[in-house]
């Protein structure tokens, strides 16, 4: 798309925001938000989400509550961020019910309600969204506000990985290294983990580093290891950073 292109393209999506069409409105906002052929304003973002929020738009809605949650352009408010999602997921948008049952089970803007936290993830999972899987996934392993079950979590962390979702990929990766709801098998390990390292998750980063470095699942490589180290370190992980410091001084 050429420059004058785009330009024309925001002239026209800002004069139809600015006549109240809430889907330029929400549309400006995201291009705030991106910094896409505008300059990158979170405060300018926030006021057109909220102008597209007021007339019912779900997915204005739901950034709007990610705003507040994170205070982009708006002061941090998790009262609000829940005020807005539940206005989104009451109207069936799977990524606000997700972040309001993520509310709930921490107790942000909300009184913490696990029970709560699984209903919610669970609309969102029935719409098939990978985030709400791995969520739902998580809550088995960890029992929370549902008895633990290891098999239960592999299964919905599989749904999500089977959509390259690289949280559930590196969680597929720690149940098949550790034998948590499936046989222990590093080689299966080794191929999650890369799946969710390939996708830049830090964690499974390290993890497949320290698979090459000990040689399980995979042949033994050193430069590998260093290799995959390196990508977490530079993403800021400690452990990765520590284990380069060792290789170096051997």
């Amino acid at each position: 798309m050429t420059k004058n292109t785009i330009t024309e393209t925001l002239r026209d999506i800002r004069a139809a925001a600015e006549r109240g069409d809430a889907k330029a409105q929400l549309k400006l906002g995201l291009m705030y938000c991106e910094g896409q052929g505008v300059e990158l304003d979170e405060a300018q973002a926030a006021n057109w989400f909220r102008k597209a929020a007021d007339q019912g738009d779900a997915e204005a809605q739901f950034n709007l509550g990610l705003s507040f949650e994170d205070g982009c352009g708006v002061g941090q408010d998790d009262a609000q961020a829940v005020h807005w999602y539940r206005k989104a997921a009451d109207q069936g948008l799977a990524d606000a019910q997700t972040a309001l049952g993520l509310m709930y089970e921490k107790g942000r803007g909300v009184a913490q309600d696990h029970a709560e936290a699984l209903a919610w993830l669970r609309k969102a999972t029935d719409q098939g969204l990978a985030t709400a899987q791995t969520c739902l996934g998580r809550m088995y392993a960890e029992g929370l506000g549902i008895a633990q079950d290891y098999t239960e979590a592999f299964n919905w962390y599989c749904k999500a990985a089977e959509q390259d979702e690289a949280k559930a990929q590196f969680n597929l990766g720690a149940m098949y290294e550790n034998g948590q709801g499936v046989a222990q098998d590093y080689a299966e390990a080794v191929r999650w983990y890369r799946k969710a390292a390939e996708q830049g998750e830090a964690f499974a980063q390290y993890n497949l580093a320290v698979m090459y470095e000990d040689g399980r699942g995979v042949a033994q490589d050193d430069v590998e290891a260093a290799a995959w180290y390196q990508k977490a370190a530079d993403q800021g992980d400690a452990g990765a950073q520590e284990a380069l410091r060792q290789m170096a001084r051997r």
